[in-house]
């Protein structure tokens, strides 16, 4: 119920998200408010976020489903035809003066940051992205690399 009711909502056009870390903090802490309502734990019971996940069975928390439905978008949009407008917004440039201060976070930073946990860059990502099934099995592949993280690297 939990995967296919709530995630969905929450996650809901979660491809086309710009996250920054302290985003990301606040989703995993949604989720684990809602996991440990569903259980009925409170934060007095002292249980781990990696416990009570896997007693529900739930390999993947809410940012890495996003990382790959983010990864997955990426490569539909990267294998559309080059007169598609969201392939020419996501390889065009625009020209004109920049504003003063620290650039605003892209959605390619994001796709870059998942490159990097895949260990690949982001041209080796873009090539294996024209062959759907290599893809889908690399993309596949890091869920699998994150869920195996130890308890240690979740945050409580």
């Amino acid at each position: 119920m939990y995967q296919t009711l709530v995630r969905a909502i929450i996650l809901y056009n979660s491809e086309t998200w710009t996250l920054k870390e302290e985003q990301k903090r606040k989703l995993r802490v949604a989720e684990m408010s809602v996991l440990r309502k569903i259980c009925g734990i409170t934060k007095r019971d002292r249980r781990r976020n990696f416990d009570v996940m896997k007693e529900l069975d739930i390999e993947k928390d809410i940012v890495q489903v996003l990382q790959m439905r983010r990864l997955t978008y990426f490569g539909h949009v990267n294998r559309m035809h080059t007169e598609r407008y969201p392939h020419v917004l996501l390889h065009g440039h625009t020209h004109g003066h920049h504003s003063k201060g620290r650039p605003r976070k892209k959605w390619i930073d994001n796709i870059r940051e998942d490159c990097v946990d895949m260990d690949i860059s982001l041209y080796e990502a873009s090539c294996l992205t024209l062959d759907r099934t290599s893809w889908r099995n690399t993309v596949q592949h890091l869920g699998c690399q994150c869920a195996v993280s130890s308890p240690s690297s979740q945050r409580q």
